[in-house]
């Protein structure tokens, strides 16, 4: 009788942790995607500010229609969506066409005077904060998620359960140099740039 208690008593031990780390692990899981999604979010208001920063721009200087094309294609891949490593790639296309957008305007002393547009450059500033701060939340919440199914004894069920290690988001040395928004006498804000190739998804 007695070792029938203990074979109860470690089938209900072995239950209890396997439901534990399942939910452990589900729970970082739904960390980390809407961490994401609070990044997604963010990247679609930047993109909804695009339009009328480039006509304002146009209005000073509309021969430069390579970089309008730029913003304008990375505008439409941002739209279509599609996978995180899609959205990434898009995000890093267009924030390299902001950056040869600001470059542009400070060849036009009038352009950084109008007032529209150093509106927008505050609100486009305050996004890229935004996207910051998100990209830093997921990274943490990547780093949870892969140390719940990296570590024992999470290991032994992220495979039956079809999950893998997340890879961060991360600015590649070469891309650190984002661009400089500067409003009048106020500090650069750095306009920060996401690489697709830090980004993995495993299902």
């Amino acid at each position: 009788m007695m070792a029938l208690w203990v074979l109860i008593a470690i089938i209900a031990i072995l239950v209890f942790t396997a439901v534990s780390v399942y939910n452990r692990i589900i729970n970082y899981e739904n960390r980390y995607e809407n961490a994401w999604s609070q990044i997604d979010v963010q990247l679609k208001k930047r993109n909804d500010l695009i339009p009328n920063l480039v006509e304002t721009v146009k209005g000073y200087a509309g021969h430069e229609e390579k970089i309008f094309t730029q913003v304008s294609d990375a505008r439409a891949r941002m739209i279509q969506g599609g996978s995180v490593s899609e959205q990434a790639d898009a995000a890093n296309m267009m924030t390299g066409a902001l950056k040869s957008l600001f470059a542009v305007s400070e060849a036009y002393p009038d352009l950084k005077a109008n007032e529209n547009f150093k509106v927008l450059q505050e609100e486009l500033s305050a996004v890229e904060n935004k996207i910051a701060y998100a990209r830093q939340f997921y990274n943490d919440s990547v780093l949870n998620y892969n140390n719940a199914v990296e570590t024992f004894p999470g290991v032994l069920f992220a495979g039956p359960m079809g999950k893998g290690q997340q890879v961060y988001l991360e600015i590649p040395e070469t891309e650190k140099d984002a661009p400089s928004v500067s409003f009048g006498n106020s500090q650069p804000v750095n306009v920060d740039q996401m690489s697709s190739k830090a980004i993995k998804e495993n299902s």
